[in-house]
Parts: C-alpha cells; structure tokens; sequence
C-alpha cells in the first residue's frame, strides 16, 4: 500500500473518531439537559461523617437511597428507623476506600437502577471535590447531579487541598473515559432492611456519639 493511500485511510481514520466524539457529546451533552428538567430520582451519601446518614434519614423521600461506604450497618438502620425511614428503599454500598471509589462504585448501582437525576449528599468542606468528581463522572453517563450540603461538627477528619482536589478531578477524568466500557462493580452492596440488628447487638457495636444511639 503506497503512502498516499496510507495517509488517506489514516485520515479517514480521524475523522471517523473525531465524528464518534462528537456525537457521544452531543448525546450525553442532551441527556444531561434533559436530566437536569426532572425531579432527582435517587439519593446519594458519601461516608465520612454520621451527620449526613442522620439527614439522609430525617429527610427520606420515597425514591431509592444509596449509602456509599458509611458507618456500621446496625447505626445506619436505628437512624432510618428512628426517622420512619422506608428501610426497603435504602442500600448500603460496603466497598469504597475513597471518594473517587465512592462515585466509581456507585455510578454502576445508580446506571442499573434507570437513574438520570441524583441527589448527592456530603458536607460543604468535602462539597467542591466531591461535587466536581460527580460531575464529571456521572456527568460521562447522561447523569445530572445535585448537591445537597450538611452541615458538620466538630473538626473533619479529613483535610481538603487545591492538589488532592486537581488529582482527583482528572483521575475522574480518565475514568469517565474507560468507564465507558469498564465498570468497577462492588459485591459488597447490602439492603438495609436486611441488617440484623440482633445479630449485631449479640456481637456489640459502638456508633458516632453525633448520632446519639449508644
């Protein structure tokens, strides 16, 4: 094959990827505007602090919630069960390190359950990482996401900075990429009606003094 006819194919080649992307942008671009005229249609709670469990609960609608790696099972359960919480409509997601894992982990639970529109819960330090990650990872997927703040106590365990923020936001980056054909699935994922708190209690549990249980 002569070179000017490999410089053409190559061409062609370019311009077949460069039109795929358009396209996946345009779709995802109108999905996202389409997602963001609805009612979010399932919660999410980043673990890291009980406050956002004890909101979570208080503030229950009924549409699907998705705790991603947050306190003991049994502490959860008592909260949702306090506030009158529909146990059924509440799951618990046992696998994330991280918040990137968090969002990562979850993206695949929140695909399979039809969602377009989520509510993401966390606290206004945590909020400018967190909320930029989701955009952008959820965001890949037709996914429009919406923030709501909880307020913490006390000093957070966690500290933000301008580079773990930059770090993260473009590992979301390439993520939203690959996870376009690669999920990462967690076979940890627990319905919360399913806790047995007697079990629990049999074995003693101790929760976050915040959610005044123990």
């Amino acid at each position: 094959m002569s070179q000017r006819i490999q410089r053409r194919w190559r061409r062609r080649l370019g311009l077949a990827v460069v039109a795929l992307l358009v396209t996946w942008v345009m779709v995802t671009g109108y999905r996202l505007v389409m997602a963001a005229q609805t009612p979010a249609e399932a919660t999410l709670v980043l673990g890291g602090s009980i406050r956002r469990e004890i909101y979570a609960a208080e503030h229950a609608l009924p549409r699907p919630l998705l705790i991603s790696r947050g306190s003991l099972d049994p502490c959860i359960r008592i909260l949702f069960e306090r506030a009158g919480a529909d146990l059924d409509q509440v799951w618990l997601e046992k696998c994330a390190e991280s918040t990137f894992e968090n969002l990562a982990y979850s993206l695949p639970i929140l695909e399979e359950w039809g969602m377009r529109h989520v509510q993401l819960i966390t606290s206004p330090g945590h909020a400018p990482r967190a909320y930029a990650m989701a955009r952008i990872l959820f965001g890949s997927h037709g996914i429009w996401t919406t923030l709501e703040l909880v307020e913490e106590q006390g000093i957070p365990g966690n500290q933000e900075s301008w580079l773990k923020t930059g770090l993260d936001v473009t590992r979301s980056g390439l993520w939203a990429i690959l996870s376009q054909g690669y999920h990462r699935r967690c076979r940890q994922v627990v319905p919360l009606a399913s806790v047995d708190l007697v079990a629990w209690q049999a074995r003693g549990f101790k929760c976050e003094h915040q959610a005044g249980i123990n």
